[in-house]
């Protein structure tokens, strides 16, 4: 019986993971399915090899096993002289016709006499594969596509009020509508938009994980944002209104007399949407600078002299 080397079919280290074994199956079967091969024997035959190594490799039980396996078989030098009993399974016979035999889900011999029990326990585990059909042969059941994940920047401007992103996907146009109050690292479903589906099964998902890209007058904290006013000093020693800047556009806010540069007024509501609670946005943190007069002139210059003497 032929060694048949899994790994190397899936062109993957005998370390690899299973996100680099499942990655590397998905591009092989989509390669070669017969769907996109059609009367291609070849690409069947190389589309068959590449399901048989990922039921192997991507089950730890029969992986562990095959490891060990390989490394007898690599002890055992050639095939004559290599003994293939204890590694044999019983009850294989209809194995096959579990797993779609005599399609493009058939398995070889090797597969059937040393992974047979444990092939049957792993598609129990799963729920089986496979339907039984009454009117002809067991068919391959249908395998829903690979949701896929695309990166997306948006400005905080646009998390503000939401925006439509337009995407190319296979020459086709996408748009998307991002909500507003999306937060960094949020993911924004396009059901249907991913991988094809197998035999027949449904399409995955395309999920967008969102950046919000920094803004050079606004720093966010949860709904809440947070950023500075420059008053000038009159103002601040005596009192008055003065214009804030928003995400939202302006709003006026009452200095109270002597307030002292540092100080933080929150404006209620000002601040970011919130997504899972409409209509209660988040508030603006403004703190307060002074913006001293300059240049000064001589008089001004007297004045503040004798401002200061007082103070003494």
């Amino acid at each position: 019986m032929e060694y048949k080397d899994y790994y190397k079919i899936l062109n993957v280290p005998r370390t690899a993971t299973q996100d680099e074994i499942k990655k590397a199956y998905r591009k092989l079967a989509r390669q070669y399915h017969p769907d996109n091969n059609p009367g291609n024997k070849q690409a069947e035959a190389k589309f068959k090899e590449a399901n048989e190594a990922n039921e192997v490799l991507s089950d730890p039980k029969m992986r562990q096993r095959y490891d060990t396996l390989g490394s007898a078989y690599q002890q055992g030098g050639q095939p004559g002289g290599f003994d293939w009993s204890q590694w044999t399974t019983a009850n294989t016979s209809d194995l096959n016709d579990l797993f779609g035999g005599g399609g493009s889900g058939g398995f070889s011999d090797f597969f059937t006499q040393i992974f047979g029990n444990m092939a049957r326990q792993s598609a129990a585990r799963r729920g089986s594969t496979v339907r039984t059909s009454q009117r002809g042969p067991q068919q391959s059941m249908p395998q829903r596509g690979r949701d896929y994940e695309q990166p997306v920047s948006i400005s905080l401007r646009d998390a503000y009020q939401g925006t439509t992103l337009t995407l190319q996907k296979d020459g086709q146009k996408l748009e998307v509508k991002i909500p507003a109050g999306v937060k960094t690292g949020a993911h924004v479903r396009m059901a249907g938009q991913g991988e094809p589906g197998f035999e027949g099964g449904p399409a995955g998902d395309l999920h967008l994980v969102v950046t919000v890209q920094p803004d050079p007058h606004f720093e966010r904290d949860g709904d809440d944002l947070k950023t500075e006013a420059h008053i000038d000093l009159y103002t601040l020693i005596l009192g008055g209104e003065t214009t804030i800047k928003t995400l939202g556009g302006h709003v006026s806010l009452k200095i109270p007399p002597e307030t002292q540069p540092g100080r933080v007024f929150r404006l209620r509501g000002q601040g970011m949407p919130t997504l899972r609670e409409p209509g209660q946005p988040g508030d603006l943190l403004v703190k307060v600078q002074a913006k001293l007069p300059h240049p000064l002139s001589a008089e001004e210059k007297k004045l503040f002299e004798q401002l200061a003497a007082l103070r003494k």
